[in-house]
């Protein structure tokens, strides 16, 4: 079991009761003594699997949570070694060893039929599920803000630096201290009190040996190898328009990988979701069509055919 740090940023009185209630913390057993906590809200038929990135936690979905229109399930777990769930075994984890921890929860609980959203190093994570193991569950692919990582041949000094700079942050083994130091990159200037103070509590929270292993992913994996996808999976890309994480110009080519055109978010860093869920969820919206007009089509193909 990961500890609790004991040095965390407080948030506001009401928020974490709030947290609660509108986003409750549940862990699912997914056997051999191995567990993923995950957060859930609504009561639709409609499930969005959601996949944080690399420094933030299943609570960072909470404004998307507040806005949840009616038909729709969020499904937000903690990564691996984030949270309450249980890390991964392997020191160097791939993508695809998330996607299969992924895949076992989503067994375990028994979700079908989900639009599945990546945000950041969630979209390697999401990418490698959707490339690798989706068994026609997966209606559609939503990439936020997507990492690409830095395996690529020719980025080997690139990604020592990374790595030297990620350790360098958190030698301390004190998660707050470079919480503080790194909290306000996933933020616009226009951000509110009190989503900084709840990316600065979220960051503050992680642990220290799941935050390493997440940054080993960060710096072997590609995510352009997972793309694109049959065209029979709607994807849509989109970015924060003043994002300095993933940038405008990065996610751009991840988009044109898909043969998508990039989404920019008015007035949001690279954690759009928390700063603009409105954003998010029209977008999301307009995806289940994509889904939906797809699957009439091929209803019609397939009577036609009989």
């Amino acid at each position: 079991m990961n500890p609790q740090p004991s040095n965390l940023p407080l948030l506001s009185a009401q928020e974490p009761r709030y947290l609660q209630a509108c986003l409750p913390l549940s862990t699912v057993d997914i056997g051999r003594g191995r567990q993923v906590a995950v957060r859930c809200a609504g009561d639709g038929e409609q499930w969005v699997v959601c996949l944080h990135g690399i420094g933030s936690g299943s609570a960072s979905w909470l404004r998307v949570a507040q806005q949840l229109p009616p038909g729709l399930r969020l499904l937000a777990w903690d990564a691996p070694g984030y949270g309450l769930s249980t890390p991964l075994e392997m020191d160097k984890p791939t993508a695809l060893d998330y996607a299969r921890r992924l895949q076992e929860l989503l067994h375990a609980l028994e979700v079908k039929d989900f639009v599945l959203v990546g945000h950041s190093l969630g979209a390697l994570m999401a990418g490698a599920y959707a490339r690798h193991l989706d068994q026609g569950e997966m209606q559609a692919l939503f990439l936020m803000s997507p990492a690409i990582g830095y395996g690529r041949p020719g980025l080997e000094q690139r990604r020592q630096a990374v790595w030297d700079q990620r350790m360098a942050q958190v030698a301390s083994g004190d998660m707050s201290l470079m919480a503080r130091q790194r909290h306000q990159r996933l933020l616009s200037e226009q951000a509110t009190a009190e989503n900084r103070e709840l990316v600065l509590w979220i960051m503050a929270s992680l642990h220290l040996a799941g935050y390493q292993q997440a940054v080993q992913m960060l710096c072997q994996e590609d995510l352009l190898t997972y793309l694109p996808l049959s065209s029979s999976v709607p994807v849509a890309v989109s970015c924060g328009e003043v994002d300095v994480v993933t940038t405008p110009e990065a996610c751009a080519g991840v988009a044109r990988a898909c043969s998508q055109h990039l989404q920019l978010v008015p007035q949001a860093g690279h954690a759009s979701y928390v700063e603009q869920p409105g954003a998010m969820l029209e977008a999301l919206q307009s995806l289940l069509g994509q889904t939906q007009a797809l699957r009439s089509v091929a209803t019609t193909r397939s009577s036609h055919e009989q």
